[in-house]
């Protein structure tokens, strides 16, 4: 099966999940940020057979999210450690924590995000930066950016109507991409 690939599409959350959305990528990633750097204890953490690894730490390294670093010139090994982008990853990753707690924890909560000085169990919640608000579905949106395509733009103007208008039967029929 081939792997679609994601990098040229406009969405900012489709480049991404180019880079991670694989879950074997994700575990990684959530390992690192547990502290493993070395390959054998990425495979025994995750129980992941080692080419599938081997393939999984090469894109990372690939995408700029893991570097790698030799540690032993004989033999060869190398440790993984994470970059700035995919430092910058740590909120996905709790928000999914956060996220899987409240909707698929069953059995109760297995690991969850404490305060580090208090152990207290932390709540993550998104904020706007420049504002400090918490960001919720009322007062933030999607909208285009500076770069955004016709289409792009089209649809977002779309959604804004259809939602302020709250018309379920309002068509939708963006421009045809214009060829170069």
């Amino acid at each position: 099966m081939t792997k679609t690939d994601f990098s040229a599409m406009p969405c900012p959350i489709a480049r991404s999940l180019g880079r991670v959305g694989e879950w074997w990528s994700m575990l990684i990633l959530r390992d690192a940020f547990y502290g493993l750097t070395r390959f054998y204890e990425f495979e025994a953490s995750l129980k992941i057979a080692p080419n599938m690894l081997t393939r999984r730490l090469t894109e990372l390294v690939e995408n700029g999210l893991l570097e790698r670093r030799q540690y032993s010139d004989k033999p060869p090994r190398h440790e993984y450690h994470l970059t700035e982008a995919g430092r910058d990853f740590r909120p996905v990753l709790w928000a999914l924590l956060a996220w899987g707690n409240a909707h698929f924890a069953p059995e109760g909560i297995a690991t969850q995000l404490v305060n580090r000085e208090t152990n207290v169990p932390a709540q993550p919640i998104l904020v706007d930066a420049v504002t400090g608000e918490k960001m919720t579905d009322a007062a933030y949106r999607v909208g285009p950016g500076p770069v955004a395509s016709e289409q792009m733009r089209y649809r977002m103007a779309f959604l804004q109507l259809k939602k302020t208008t709250g018309d379920d039967n309002l068509r939708f029929n963006p421009p045809a991409k214009k060829c170069a």
